[in-house]
């Protein structure tokens, strides 16, 4: 049986879609008979009814995402999808997703009748940029370059200043997962050039920039201590045009939620977690391998609670 990581490089190749269940049945129905007809172990019963019990979200979640809100491991996710004959988990995501969509689009109420308050307003919006950023990737070509890019870089540098700090560090974190030397920049001013100074002189090529609205000048200035020091900038940010963008070897743009008090950030996540999964697929074998020592420690050390 492949590993993991290798049903999930398997499941990135472009493929003929797979045909889903009886497209007029219900939508849990055709899940049931995604899942019918196997053998389950009580971890892999555990994960198919938390998919059918949150079918809309499940089929839009990351392996780690999904892995955490059901208790269990990754590499439990992983042969969970491949006992039900699919590739990797991104396959068996990919059967869902046609079948939540459904879901969504049979509700009886109409968009004008949902849209009751100014929160599910936000929520509409959110959903608008994720469209978006859809569109964006319809040609991944860029994303995947940029993840090959970072997870050469040894370091990597993660920045991210103000509001854009929540971004970073959730990049880091994941990242340190997959990649042997990540270093997060939260500070600008001389701690900030300090830390550039010490990655490039460590042997890094790039930092990653994240930029959120209101953007902050000292953004714009450790860019540019970057660049100063020999390193390559890749941007995360909302903007298309401007000072940042133009300090940047490469940007990716996503919309961030504006209709509430605070800016929210769901299409910036997720092209967040586009980028993490470029560079994990760009250097297969080491990936695997600290996922695999990190699981080793989790088990060991009880990082996690037990159903």
């Amino acid at each position: 049986m492949p590993s993991g990581q290798q049903a999930r490089a398997q499941a990135a190749a472009i493929t003929p879609g797979r045909g889903f269940p009886e497209a007029d049945a219900a939508p849990t129905d055709r899940v049931l008979a995604l899942f019918g007809g196997h053998r389950l172990s009580p971890a892999q019963r555990r994960i198919a009814q938390y998919m059918i019990d949150h079918l809309t979200e499940a089929a839009f979640l990351s392996i780690t995402d999904l892995a955490e809100r059901v208790g269990v491991s990754q590499p439990s996710v992983t042969r969970f999808a491949t006992s039900l004959g699919f590739s990797g988990f991104p396959a068996l995501r990919e059967a869902l997703q046609p079948i939540a969509l459904s879901a969504v689009a049979g509700s009886p109420d109409t968009r004008e009748e949902i849209r009751r308050n100014e929160l599910q307003a936000a929520i509409d919006a959110e959903i608008e940029n994720l469209e978006s950023l859809r569109r964006l990737v319809a040609d991944p070509g860029q994303i995947l370059d940029m993840g090959r890019e970072l997870a050469s870089s040894v370091p990597l540098t993660v920045l991210g200043l103000r509001i854009s700090v929540s971004l970073a560090e959730y990049f880091a974190y994941a990242a340190r997962r997959i990649h042997p030397d990540v270093r997060l920049v939260t500070r600008g001013g001389s701690v900030a050039y300090d830390a550039l100074l010490q990655s490039r002189e460590a042997g890094g090529t790039w930092v990653l920039a994240f930029a959120m609205p209101r953007h902050a000048n000292e953004t714009l200035s450790a860019m540019r201590t970057a660049r100063r020091t020999g390193l390559r900038v890749a941007l995360i940010t909302d903007l298309t045009l401007g000072p940042l963008v133009d300090e940047a070897d490469v940007t990716l743009t996503a919309a961030t939620g504006s209709r509430l008090v605070f800016d929210s950030y769901a299409a910036p996540g997720v092209l967040s977690a586009s980028v993490l999964q470029a560079m994990a697929d760009a250097q297969p074998e080491r990936t695997q391998l600290r996922l695999d020592r990190y699981e080793q420690a989790a088990e060991q050390h009880d990082f996690f609670l037990e159903d």
